[in-house]
């Protein structure tokens, strides 16, 4: 059987989406839905009959800076909607990275991409995930049947919370065509707390007294001497990271209180609002490994347990949220997801080896509750077949 080229479509508005998907799914025709493309990498869509585009659905619906809401199509560029919020001295709390370069991709993240992968920066331990500031949506199921969830106001109670089942689906279960999100005002300043040369193990330590302290750190994160020592920071030893943000005044007393709180760990040094910002960038881009061509894998696990990921792998890593996500090079896909649910987690392939799983297939009661749910919003497996595994 020749292979044939995915049959492209790209709509405009919500009922071009719905009359797409409703043809589709009569004619059981397996559908690949993308916005900017910047994450297509990360498992793998079986055999698509039809690529879904949404990135023709870009328009900002409202926003109004007050109620700190915005509702637009699931197209709108990241950028565009950043650049957008920060006129108004707002931001996306959950700090969203872009991680095109990282995946060596040429688009432009889209905020649906970045919901529905629910991705989240370094400011996750502060603020919470993307999924926790989806506040509603429209989509369109796998049935071919439009529905909603959630509302336009930040407290909304409407029964069962689809907003956060969509949030991490990768399209698995329904094309979003509207989302509305929450944003918070844009803090004054920040500044960067930095502890030199502690081992993994002790720098988790560091960074969970730093969290519990009453200081509102917004981000904690890890560079191992391996990794600190690369290019873009060229650091002579392992450094560890926690940003404060406010006012200048607030931060310098909280600062005062954080380094006291951390005395026991070693020598401290400062980073400024510049320097800061620049130095998360890095983390949040994940800008270490950008030329390394090694298999690079994603690994979600409780804060605690972070530093025993980078005890079990021969490669480097970087720890963000704590110690809760970890970045690790390896060759061993094994190795990655033994010490992954050793430490009470579970890791992703995000670049590299082929033929080795994205997502790593689900068993038992959770295999069956997630086809339960897959059965309810896509009964003929149309929307993005195989791209979690399942």
């Amino acid at each position: 059987m020749l292979d044939v080229a995915p049959r492209l479509l790209t709509p405009t508005t919500p009922d071009e989406v719905l009359e797409a998907v409703a043809e589709a799914a009569a004619k059981r025709r397996r559908i690949e839905v993308v916005g900017g493309g910047t994450k297509r990498g990360v498992g793998r869509v079986d055999r698509p009959e039809v690529t879904l585009s949404l990135a023709g659905l870009d328009a900002v619906l409202d926003y109004a800076p007050e109620e700190l809401v915005l509702t637009a199509r699931p197209g709108a560029r990241l950028k565009d909607i950043e650049k957008l919020v920060a006129s108004e001295g707002q931001m996306l709390p959950f700090e969203p990275p872009r991680l095109a370069k990282l995946l060596g991709a040429k688009g432009e993240p889209t905020l649906g991409g970045v919901l529905a992968a629910n991705l989240s920066g370094p400011r996750r331990v502060r603020a919470g995930a993307a999924r926790d500031h989806l506040l509603g949506f429209a989509a369109v199921s796998g049935r071919g049947e439009v529905f909603k969830a959630g509302g336009k106001v930040v407290k909304n109670v409407t029964g069962y919370d689809l907003s956060k089942l969509m949030a991490g689906s990768w399209g698995t279960l329904a094309v979003l065509t509207e989302v509305t999100i929450k944003v918070l005002p844009k803090p004054k300043t920040e500044a960067t707390l930095l502890i030199f040369g502690l081992e993994d193990r002790r720098a988790v330590q560091a960074m969970a007294r730093a969290l519990n302290a009453p200081v509102e750190v917004s981000a904690a994160a890890h560079l191992p001497l391996a990794v600190a020592g690369r290019a873009p920071l060229n650091a002579e030893m392992a450094v560890t990271a926690l940003r404060l943000e406010g006012f200048e005044a607030s931060i310098a007393a909280r600062l005062d209180m954080l380094a006291q709180a951390l005395r026991d760990f070693g020598r401290v040094d400062l980073l400024d609002g510049g320097l800061s910002r620049a130095f998360w960038g890095q983390i949040r881009e994940v800008e270490a490994f950008h030329k390394d061509p090694r298999p690079l894998w994603r690994v979600s696990v409780p804060p605690a347990s972070g530093w025993r990921i980078g005890e079990a792998l021969a490669g480097e890593v970087i720890y963000d949220w704590g110690g809760g996500l970890v970045w690790a090079l390896s060759e061993d896909a094994g190795a990655v997801r033994a010490a992954a649910h050793a430490a009470s987690g579970h890791a992703q392939l995000w670049r590299g080896a082929a033929g080795v799983a994205a997502f790593e297939p689900l068993t038992g009661a959770l295999a069956a509750l997630t086809g339960r749910v897959k059965a309810a919003f896509d009964p003929e497996g149309i929307l993005n077949p195989g791209r979690l595994g399942v």
